[in-house]
């Protein structure tokens, strides 16, 4: 059985079994697996079962897919390794000595949750304890960063002026009828 576990801490606890041909994955409600966050596009990937392979599919997202750190458009996502979308970092398991199943097509394409109760990777008390994990992301990149408020700064300016400006626009016709 193979089952995708997020690893960033604060959706650490999610999880989804992966037993249909094919699960998205994105920010939006509509997909199979929902990870809401700002850095998963609202349909970041799909996955594919194909025979034993498990296959990412990377559709258009704005902050990438990532398979062990390399950008991917299309790629076999092994037991164990990595896969990132955006800021997002989840690990494909599988149960022991079971072989990733190829789905019925009767298997149900609801997109519930499944939660992890076996001890089989995840984060130790210990680890958490050491603070968060350092080196997983570039945070210096451009990609993630504020943008700029110029372009309000911009009409607020503008605002103020015409509102002065009609301010004393009036204040010369009261000024003008009350001379007559």
């Amino acid at each position: 059985m193979a089952i995708l576990v997020v690893l960033t801490a604060g959706l650490a606890s999610r999880s989804h079994e992966l037993n249909v041909e094919k699960t998205t994955i994105g920010r939006l409600d509509d997909n199979t697996f929902q990870i809401p966050d700002p850095s998963v596009s609202s349909h970041h990937c799909e996955i594919l079962l194909r025979g034993s392979d498990v296959v990412v599919k990377d559709l258009d997202s704005t902050n990438g897919t990532f398979l062990n750190g390399n950008k991917i458009t299309e790629g076999v996502l092994k037991p164990g390794q990595t896969l990132r979308l955006g800021q997002i970092e989840l690990r494909l398991q599988t149960e022991a000595g079971t072989e990733i199943p190829t789905p019925s097509p009767a298997a149900k394409k609801s997109g519930e949750q499944t939660t992890l109760t076996k001890r089989g990777g995840g984060v130790s008390l210990n680890e958490l304890e050491k603070g968060p994990i350092t080196g997983g992301f570039d945070t210096s990149s451009k990609i993630f960063a504020k943008k700029s408020n110029k372009t309000n700064k911009l009409f607020l300016i503008i605002g103020i002026v015409v509102f002065v400006v009609i301010g004393l626009v009036i204040a010369y016709i009261f000024t003008q009828v009350n001379a007559h």
